[in-house]
């Protein structure tokens, strides 16, 4: 290589270097502008309320109970 060539890869490296800071400046922004308000949640608790009334009451239908689609006992079908 000679001097000029080195000079030059020089210069394309500079220039590189400082046109990709300034676009990923313009492109990502300052770090005021990428800040984001979020709610707060609640901590988690390990203790339960009393379960809701409205689903579980004793008229509720017991979704263990086995149900039986056919008994076998009316004529089948030919």
């Amino acid at each position: 290589m000679k001097q000029k060539d080195i000079g030059l890869i020089l210069v394309v490296i500079i220039l590189s270097a400082a046109m990709s800071l300034i676009i990923s400046k313009l492109t990502f922004g300052r770090p005021q502008a990428r800040q984001e308000k979020v709610e707060v949640v609640e901590a988690i608790d390990s203790n339960f309320g009393p379960p809701n009334k409205k689903y579980f009451n004793n008229d509720s239908i017991n979704p263990t109970v086995l149900i039986e689609i056919d008994s076998g006992t009316e004529n089948p079908i030919r």
